[in-house]
């Protein structure tokens, strides 16, 4: 007898109202190893999306009744995201970008071309994300073909104990993805620490990463566990590392090659094992060739680099993002919002998204909270995207701007004299040069 094989078969729904174009993808899909769903109208394929998931959809885009177009949006509204490839026997190249913008997989012209939909289908099975299978990543809410590669690279290395640094824009998701390289790891059930390493002074962020012993300093009443103990067995996630003080890169480097800390203030050492991940805007080369980044540290953190696009150049997770935002949001507040009028869709895709992600979840926020309709206008997301454009700077991106400033009128005041300067500062003369350097100073220029 043949043993029959467990693995299980890639499902897919239909929807056509010409019958016999469904029987004829059914047979041809069915024999290619899917297991296939036929309906001949939208609103039969909703019904069949409440109770069951597929891992495509393969819709006509113009039907009696509701459209295919439609139908993908209240399919995305029921929490369903899988991927969808619409078909058409009047295709134009306006409807093609606009259902790929709008978060559509792929759009095929009838006649259907066999290996077309060989292809697209096959694309769609890879990037659909079941959550039973895919929980490491839920919160990586991305249809884009780039995104996806990241993921599969971050899945990979996740197996491993080796450091990644994450790149990319500020607001692109980077926390994000390191907390799911974690929750993909061997580490999983051990803790994922974070630690923003420009969003404190020098001191308090040694003490913070490395603990302190009692009486270490004025303030240390009582002995402090850091955060590299905090993460043992787990997981360390140094957000904009190039913004760490040299002096305590030297001191991280130091307790990664040995696996061992000193608390400040103690003579013990202890044995830590954190897998770390690490993150930053900057470019870290650079910042090795004008002195700010140590090249060890560097090499050392740089095992895989993982580099997030920003949001502009993924513009088709966009709708996608706006959708999810916008019902996590109304669910949280408890409003009633059921979606975007087609305009403000529009708008939203169109826009440059300095802010990337952290920006989108902005706009969605404030256009939740201000609207009287069930429909967001585009009135108000031009009002959202207005007013986050003025963006509040993060503290890291505060930081620079202080220092600039601060250098600027220290050089002023002292006619470029960097020998008086750095005696004012309280730093010495090699390091105000270093912080000249970065900031594209020169004394001459002062004097």
């Amino acid at each position: 007898m043949k043993k029959q094989s467990t693995e299980k078969k890639p499902r897919i729904l239909i929807v056509d109202d010409d019958p016999s174009l469904l029987r004829l993808l059914t047979i041809r899909l069915t024999s290619e190893g899917y297991d296939v769903t036929s309906v001949e109208t939208a609103e039969h394929a909703l019904s069949t999306l409440k109770t069951n998931d597929f891992d495509a959809i393969l819709s006509d885009l113009r039907m009696p009744g509701m459209d295919g177009l439609t139908m993908f949006k209240r399919a995305l509204e029921l929490g369903k995201n899988t991927p969808v490839v619409l078909m058409t026997a009047h295709g134009t190249i306006e409807d093609a970008i606009s259902a790929t913008k709008q978060g559509v997989m792929g759009f095929l012209t009838k006649p259907i071309d066999p290996k077309e939909l060989r292809d697209i289908l096959l694309k769609c099975v890879q990037n659909s994300v079941p959550e039973h299978k895919q929980d490491w990543q839920s919160d990586i809410i991305t249809r884009s073909p780039a995104m996806q590669t990241i993921l599969q690279q971050a899945y990979r290395v996740a197996q491993s104990d080796v450091s990644v640094l994450i790149t990319g824009a500020s607001g692109a998701g980077k926390e994000l993805l390191a907390n799911a390289i974690h929750k993909a790891s061997p580490r999983c059930d051990k803790p994922f620490v974070p630690i923003n390493c420009g969003a404190m002074p020098e001191s308090l962020l040694e003490s913070e990463l490395f603990g302190h012993a009692k009486g270490a300093f004025t303030g240390a009443m009582h002995e402090h566990k850091g955060l590299l103990q905090s993460a043992n067995g787990g997981t360390l996630f140094l957000d904009e590392i190039g913004d760490m003080p040299t002096t305590l890169q030297v001191k991280l480097l130091r307790a990664l090659q040995e696996k061992t800390i000193r608390p400040v203030g103690s003579t013990t050492q202890i044995e830590v094992d954190v897998r770390i991940i690490s993150a930053t805007h900057r470019n870290l080369v650079k910042e090795m060739e004008d002195g700010n980044f140590r090249e060890d540290l560097y090499y050392r953190l740089n095992v895989v680099n993982l580099a997030i696009p920003n949001l502009q150049e993924r513009a088709e997770d966009i709708p996608i993002l706006a959708r999810y935002l916008l019902k996590k949001s109304a669910d949280r507040h408890g409003f009633k919002v059921n979606g975007f009028a087609d305009e403000a869709m529009q708008k939203l895709i169109e826009s440059e998204w300095p802010g990337n992600v952290r920006q989108l979840v902005n706009v969605i926020e404030q256009c939740v909270a201000l609207t009287q309709t069930p429909i967001i206008t585009c009135h108000l997301v031009e009002q959202a995207l207005s007013a986050t454009h003025k963006t509040w700077p993060t503290l890291s991106e505060a930081r620079v701007q202080f220092e600039q400033d601060y250098l600027v009128k220290l050089l002023k005041m002292t006619d470029g004299n960097v020998t008086r300067a750095a005696e004012l500062a309280g730093r010495n003369r090699t390091d105000l040069h270093k912080l000249m350097k970065k900031y594209s100073l020169d004394a001459q220029t002062f004097r």
